[in-house]
């Protein structure tokens, strides 16, 4: 049996892919079963996809921009006129000699090649669609696909009769941290709350811009896990050494990525959660029933991650804080009132259960092995 996955772009098409992987393998526990993955090249996805034995093929890739600079004038007709015609034929020879029998697209720029070729083979498409906005290519690929998994209970610009609403995978091994092993492993105090900043698997710049310039009063009130972003980490990391003071630098633990260990045991530490609002994100903060704040990416495609935090926002789950609000001493003031409204903190939690949806990733896996009996 083998399944092709595609899709590609950023850390919210990949950790998904992940989280199905490993519930298909919970049913399906044969030898005869291979996962393979095509997208465009990105070292740090064939890093996590090859930890989980998933066969990793790029190909050229592109994607249409629709923001004006000098430099898209000549980006655009590169990527529409060779990258992706290049990609798709790359992407046939592969699937035509892999043979699979189905294709699971997790949607982006990179999964265009894989799904088209695999349409023109006559291989079975499955789509799963993260936000309430779909993105350019999967409102084009949706009429290759067989069904549509969404993650919210209505998506923008689809079909309701081909869409089914299951929630967005998240890894069930990310709920299984201990508060215990995160002291040890995280080297908390957990002598005041514990704050957890996550910036999406790129970091936040403005985010991190925004924390440095209150970290001090932040942590005389909190102890802070900061995950700032691979390519932010030095800058960070060396601001925050000039303007901490000795006694306030190990309620500070920054970090460029937090990985699955790292990750799960953060969140079974802290006591809030600040995020950007990739539905990933939005989706494991809910099945963990964590408080939280949301600050939406605004460049974000379709305005998709301002419309993510507010639909998970309906229900008082959190809090959503636009970037032309978030200002440093507001952000702070908000933090501290809402950590001292145990009752507000109840509240929300339990919201943020009733909105998870934490057997996404099973039911996706049950759904494509009853087709392929």
């Amino acid at each position: 049996m083998k399944i092709l996955f595609a899709g590609g772009g950023t850390g919210g098409h990949i950790l998904p892919i992940i989280a199905i992987c490993r519930e298909i393998r919970k049913i399906y526990p044969k030898p005869d079963l291979q996962f393979c993955y095509l997208g465009p090249r990105d070292d740090f996805d064939q890093i996590l996809l090859s930890r989980e034995g998933i066969k990793v093929k790029h190909v050229f890739s592109g994607k249409l921009r629709r923001y004006l600079t000098w430099k898209v004038f000549f980006q655009n007709p590169i990527d529409v006129l060779f990258k992706i015609p290049v990609g798709v034929v790359q992407a046939f020879f592969y699937i035509f000699f892999l043979a699979p029998d189905l294709i699971f697209s997790k949607g982006g720029f990179g999964s265009i090649q894989g799904v088209f070729a695999g349409w023109l083979l006559r291989i079975p498409v499955f789509l799963h669609e993260s936000d309430i906005s779909p993105g350019l290519a999967n409102r084009f690929l949706t009429k290759f696909a067989l069904e549509v998994f969404g993650s919210f209970p209505k998506t923008e610009n689809f079909s309701q009769k081909k869409i089914i609403a299951v929630g967005n995978p998240v890894r069930r091994e990310i709920l299984e941290g201990s508060k215990k092993e995160a002291q040890r492993l995280l080297k908390l105090e957990q002598r005041k709350p514990v704050i957890l900043v996550l910036g999406g698997s790129q970091g936040a710049q403005r985010v991190n811009d925004k924390i440095l310039e209150i970290l001090p009063e932040l942590l005389k009130n909190f102890e802070l896990i900061h995950q700032c972003g691979q390519k932010n980490f030095k800058e960070v990391e060396a601001e925050s050494k000039v303007i901490l003071p000795k006694e306030l630098t190990s309620s500070y633990h920054l970090f460029p990525f937090l990985y699955e260990e790292e990750l799960k045991q953060a969140y079974a530490a802290s006591d809030f959660i600040v995020s950007r609002a990739g539905s990933g994100s939005i989706f494991e903060i809910a099945a963990l029933g964590k408080p939280s704040i949301l600050i939406p990416l605004p460049e974000a495609a379709q305005n998709h991650q301002v419309k993510n935090a507010y639909a998970y926002a309906k229900n008082k789950a959190a809090v959503v804080l636009e970037e032309a609000n978030f200002t440093p001493h507001f952000f702070l003031e908000k933090l501290k009132y809402l950590l001292s409204q145990p009752e507000e903190l109840e509240k929300m939690q339990k919201a943020a259960k009733e909105f998870s949806k934490p057997m996404a990733a099973k039911i996706i896996a049950g759904y494509l092995l009853e087709f392929l009996k």
